[in-house]
């Protein structure tokens, strides 16, 4: 008999269920948007109704579902409690005792988004079955994830994996967590827009500022854009930010040598221009060099997607 998981993403924008089947393959999905600030129990109503609309495109029903998970923003504990969520405005949440309350009597598992998508691509994305595996996504901060043995690593209070604040730079740029010099102060895609300004400003004649002007803001895009047009202050910036991502990514291949590192988030649509100079970054300054095993630098391949297809696994890895 076929395997029917269902996968949610609990987004601080949207709410997106998904049918996942054995094979890793979207079968259907309710999506609608989160419109924070509300109740906990009016979004569950519309995560329990986006789950029913899911299986109703899959031509489906509640029986054929062996199991349900959720990937949230914030910390949750062994319990399936969403002890916090700054952007849903979550303090304690019961999510696993509020999903059964509106699903019925199924094995549902509540697990960290970062922690999700490191499962969807371990599986059924880049990591092609890896069991030794860390996702790593540069977005508005720098998100990781990860596996070892097939298992997420959470850490003894559900909170592990926060590779995007280990210290690069002592006494560094501030970060959002309070500490200086974090990594994602300096790897986010935020942090490539303030560096990005920051250049811009001590270089009124470059590039950055027309592109700037025609796309009507500063984007993670915009160093790299200046780059291909070969103005100097850009290639600079896109160096810099290159060599600072390159840090934190062999300092997880010298703490855990995973089979894989992958790497996610908007910037990642620069493709080999971001992830060629990064390989060379870290095969020159990796502690395993003369290894015959290496840890392989590989672009995430699911998008959006991953999320949903980790939550529908995490029956796996629990």
């Amino acid at each position: 008999m076929a395997m029917y998981n269902i996968g949610i993403d609990l987004g601080g924008t949207n709410i997106v269920a998904s049918v996942v089947d054995e094979n890793y393959n979207i079968l259907g999905t309710g999506k609608t948007p989160t419109a924070v600030p509300r109740s906990a129990e009016e979004i569950f109503d519309d995560i329990a109704a986006m789950c029913r609309e899911a299986l109703d495109k899959a031509g489906l029903s509640l029986q054929d579902v062996s199991s349900v998970g959720m990937g949230t923003p914030g910390t949750v504990n062994s319990e399936g409690v969403i002890e916090f969520a700054n952007n849903l405005g979550f303090n304690n949440v019961p999510a696993r005792e509020m999903l059964v309350e509106r699903l019925g009597d199924i094995p549902v598992f509540i697990e960290n988004d970062a922690n999700c998508a490191a499962l969807g691509e371990a599986y059924a994305g880049c990591g092609n079955g890896s069991k030794n595996f860390v996702a790593v996504t540069l977005g508005t901060g720098v998100g990781s994830g990860i596996i070892v043995d097939g298992k997420i690593v959470a850490g003894v209070n559900c909170a592990g994996g926060e590779c995007g604040h280990m210290v690069i730079v002592v006494d560094g740029e501030p970060c959002s967590c309070g500490r200086k010099g974090c990594w994602e102060a300096y790897a986010s895609a935020t942090a490539l827009i303030r560096q990005t300004r920051k250049a811009m400003d001590e270089n009124p004649g470059s590039a950055m500022h027309e592109i700037a002007k025609q796309e009507g803001k500063v984007s993670g895009r915009t160093a790299f854009d200046a780059m291909r047009k070969g103005d100097i202050a850009a290639i600079k910036v896109v160096d810099n930010y290159i060599k600072y991502v390159a840090c934190g990514l062999i300092n997880i291949v010298n703490a855990l040598q995973p089979e894989i590192i992958c790497v996610g988030g908007g910037i990642c649509n620069e493709g080999e221009t971001l992830m060629k100079p990064l390989r060379r970054f870290v095969q020159a300054e990796r502690y395993s060099i003369h290894s015959k095993i290496q840890t392989k630098i590989m672009k995430a391949e699911l998008g959006n997607d991953a999320g949903v297809i980790g939550a529908a696994l995490l029956s796996a890895a629990k």
